[in-house]
């Protein structure tokens, strides 16, 4: 018996089922990080689609930590107008929504900065001082705080994809000497210390999950071993929930691979091998799991095996918002043929994210 579609308690809230839409920017934020009408549209659709959780696509915490044109922020009182549409128009069709709070450190198009100068294709990036890292932490309070005040059911911290807190995990992009870098220890200083400002600001009564690489996939980068050790870390200091990713500053293709299981059940989740390690550092906290899930099959067998709680997904969702209501129904697997049109240069930051191959 399938439990996808059972209610799961994710800390304080419940939620309808075990089904995530990841975090997915919409690219189509006005100049000044605010969200258009067309961004709650299409979060209303979402939420009516029966999705247990919408976790709401990156936003800044800071405006130097904006990662790309039409990305949303956070981080000013005029941001809330916008926000509190959107989590208004989730509540309205019975589903919770998760604000992603972000900075793009070393990858902000208006402050290259990150832990240590790095550089990269022609572009320079310089480091952060003490005092700055402590701003931004702060920042990532002041966020949290934002976040409940425009409705928000939690937090999610991204710490994965290459962002400012993936790049002060990764050895490849911290060769910091003092607090914050060198042992993994110091160089998971800066998301504990963001960890325990949310808590400060917004209590024990409100979701924090985390977004955490499994895998940078490069050579000299955050690794699998490193990502079990953060996962408990932040395990024993009370995180509600971590969702499992991969890909940071560095990434090859080739070496994705890696993270794969050899189930058969499983092999199509990406990250479902690396995804075990992780679990069994951080039982008994829920673990979401991302990236190519696509059928019923691969969904069920992730629950049963214990692999993960609660199933995460981006892409599928672009094409059917609806795509819950439809797994429910009999459907067997989601449409989205992984062409990734909907990412393309031609599109992507140039009109509102939707599927582009129907």
């Amino acid at each position: 018996m399938s439990l996808l579609f059972d209610p799961y308690r994710l800390g304080p809230v419940v939620l309808r089922n075990r089904i995530i839409r990841s975090a997915t920017t919409s690219y189509w934020s006005d100049e000044e990080g605010n969200i258009r009408p067309e961004i709650v549209s299409l979060y209303s659709k979402l939420a009516e689609g029966g999705v247990g959780l919408i976790i709401k696509g990156h936003l800044y915490v800071t405006n130097a930590g904006k990662a790309h044109t039409g990305m949303a922020g956070i981080s000013e009182d005029h941001h809330l107008h916008g926000l509190k549409a959107l989590t208004e128009a989730v509540h309205e069709q019975e589903s919770s929504i998760i604000a992603q709070l972000n900075h793009a450190g070393l990858h902000s198009v208006i402050d290259r900065a990150g832990p240590s100068e790095y550089v990269e294709q022609g572009w320079k990036a310089r480091a952060l001082s003490g005092e700055e890292i402590g701003g931004i932490v702060e920042a990532f309070g002041d966020a949290a705080e934002n976040a409940l005040v425009a409705g928000f059911d939690g937090v999610q911290i991204h710490g994965a994809h290459g962002y400012l807190v993936s790049q002060f995990l990764s050895r490849l992009t911290n060769r910091r000497t003092d607090e914050w870098g060198g042992s993994l220890e110091n160089r998971m200083r800066f998301l504990t210390e963001i960890y325990d400002e949310i808590r400060r600001r917004i209590g024990l009564n409100v979701p924090v999950l985390l977004k955490l690489n499994c895998d940078d996939f490069s050579p000299d980068g955050f690794t699998v071993e490193d990502s079990a050790e953060v996962a408990q870390a932040m395990s024993n200091r009370g995180v509600d929930c971590i969702e499992v990713s991969g890909g940071g500053v560095g990434r090859r293709s080739e070496l994705v691979a890696r993270a794969a299981s050899t189930d058969p059940e499983l092999r199509e989740a990406t990250f479902s091998g690396y995804a075990m390690r992780i679990r069994e550092a951080t039982k008994p906290i829920p673990l979401a799991l991302v990236n190519g899930i696509r059928t019923r099959r691969c969904m069920d067998a992730i629950v049963r095996k214990g692999t993960a709680d609660l199933i995460s997904m981006s892409r599928p969702f672009i094409k059917e918002p609806d795509l819950v209501k439809r797994l429910e129904a009999g459907q067997q697997s989601a449409t989205c043929t992984t062409c990734s049109a909907c990412s393309s240069e031609k599109v992507f930051g140039k009109m509102m994210l939707r599927c582009h191959s129907i």
